[in-house]
Parts: structure tokens; sequence; C-alpha cells
């Protein structure tokens, strides 16, 4: 098309529902939300026959793990969005509200110290979904990430959570040996044998859980399972590399209470137009953490929602 059409008015509203203006046309891009990157056999066909149906028959993956369907004509909006319902597919993922969120293979992976694709589903529900009409200072980004391996770059996103197996080591049963077998598995080096004994440091250990049941003699029998939180990191025109949190955090429910708290402080104290690292920046890190691990937020959660 030549013409444009389409009102600014109406081109901002459907930007809300997740279509996106091909540049100079009255033609749009769907973004599919695929909740964390994973879609069926089924889902993945009707995104196809959708394509060919309404759209120019090609499909775009975004950075966030969102699919693109371009050259939708806006007159076919409607009758696109029922068409993609029925595999219980929507558009969305814009606007100064939680965005979808980004989740590793951990569930699967090799390396994997938690169920990302679980806990990313569960953020979605009850993030993405439940705050959908909660209007905040800017977007908002979340990544689940199923190692210290960092694919996903969890701590560059507005709240980023990191699996952890913390070493419980029993240097008893340690023999010192010369070969150490946890000295050779350990990736980052930080396990060494000094004075006849092994050591960790504990400083550098990024918890990958590599060591446990390495030992032939058992000296590390176990970890810990966990989850390391990472907040105000950023990527685009301005990086910020996110904080890790002195915590953490042992069970999921902790986790997600951080990321709903993580939230509530933005929405509450953050300014229109600044990003949550600009927010942490401002306000300081350590009265940010301060609040992030105690319960006063999500004390007050009704009155922050309330507020314009």
């Amino acid at each position: 098309m030549s013409a444009l059409t389409v009102s600014k008015e109406e081109e901002k509203r459907l930007k809300g529902q997740g279509f996106l203006n091909n540049r100079g046309t009255d033609e749009f891009s769907a973004r599919v939300i695929t909740v964390n990157g994973k879609v069926t056999a089924a889902q993945h066909r009707c995104m196809a026959d959708a394509a060919e149906k309404y759209g120019n028959g090609k499909l775009a993956y975004t950075t966030r793990l969102s699919v693109e369907i371009p050259g939708i004509p806006y007159e076919k909006i409607e009758e696109f969005q029922a068409f993609i319902a029925k595999e219980g597919l929507m558009t969305g993922g814009t606007g100064a509200k939680v965005r979808p969120v980004v989740s590793c293979k951990g569930t699967t992976c090799q390396y994997g110290l938690l169920d990302s694709y679980g806990i990313s589903e569960e953020i979605f529900h009850r993030f993405y979904e439940g705050y959908r009409q909660v209007a905040l200072p800017h977007k908002f980004k979340i990544a689940v990430g199923g190692c210290p391996n960092n694919c996903v770059k969890p701590n560059l996103n507005d709240v980023g959570i990191i699996g952890q197996r913390i070493p419980q080591q029993d240097l008893e049963k340690c023999k010192g040996c010369k070969k150490c077998a946890i000295e050779a598995v350990c990736p980052n080096k930080v396990a060494k044998v000094t004075d006849g004994k092994l050591h960790i440091d504990e400083e550098a250990c990024r918890h990958c859980g590599r060591c446990v049941g390495k030992c032939p003699f058992d000296s590390i029998p176990d970890g810990i399972y966990g989850y390391k939180i990472y907040v105000g990191g950023r990527w685009g025109k301005k990086v910020a590399k996110g904080k890790a949190l002195g915590k953490i955090f042992t069970t999921k429910e902790e986790a997600l209470d951080v990321i709903e708290k993580a939230i509530l402080l933005f929405k509450e104290q953050g300014e229109k137009g600044e990003r949550f690292a600009e927010t942490i920046d401002r306000i300081g890190f350590e009265k940010a953490e301060k609040q992030l691990l105690s319960d006063e937020l999500l004390e007050r959660k009704e009155q922050i929602l309330a507020e314009a």
C-alpha cells in the first residue's frame, strides 16, 4: 500500500495489543506471545497457517522469544486474532508494563539447575498476565537462566533468576589427593587442595554444581539448590549490569515473591520514563535491596497498585 490511512491514535491502540505498524503502509506485524519461547507443534502450525492466510507468509523470531507475523492488513486484524486464539495464542508484549518472560532450556539441559520452563511459565501467568493492566514507569523485563552459564543473560534484565547448586563439603572425608577430582572438574578453578585439604573460594564460586558427587571419597556428596536474583540490569542504548541480591533463595516461592516486590518497588518509586536500573541507581542499591528482602512492599501491595 502506498497511502497510510490508519490514524496515529488507532496505531497506538493497536500497538498496545501487540500489532506494530509496517512503516509506510496500513499493514501490521502481529507479535505473538509464546509464554517462554516454547510452543506446541499445533501452535507452530497455526502461526504458519496464519502467516500464509493473513500475512506475507513469513515469521520473524524476536530476541524476547516472541514471534512476529508481518504483512497483516488493518481490516484483517480481528480475524487474525480469532484464528490464532483457537490454539491458545494471543498477541501483546508491548508498552510500559511487565513484558513476556525469556527462558533458557534449563529444564532439559545437562547443566540446568532448575526447571526453567516451569518457573518461567509461572512468572508469565502471575506477572505478565496478572499485572497486564498495571502501568509502570517503563518496560519491565524478566529472564530465567537455568545455570551460571548465563545463556539468556538474566543479569541484563530488570530482574533475572539464575539457578544455583551450592556444594556441601564434608572435609573429614577429603584425602587431599595430589590429583583432586574436584579440582579437575571445577570449570572456574576455584577449588584447590592446600595444606592437605580441599578448599573452595566461596567468593569466587559460581555454584554451578559440577563438583557435586565427583569426589571418589564423597567429600562433596550433595549441593543445595537455589535461586540467585539480579536486579537492575538493562540491554540497549544504555547498558547496565544487574546487581545480585546478597541472599541466595532456596525456595521458588521466595524467588517469585522477590520478583513481585521488584515490580511493586518500580511501580511506587520509579519515575515516568526511567528504567528500573535508573530507579535503583537513584534511590541506592542498599535501600532497594533492603526493601526486596523484607515483606513491607507485599504488605502494601493493594495500596501501591491503587495509586494512579
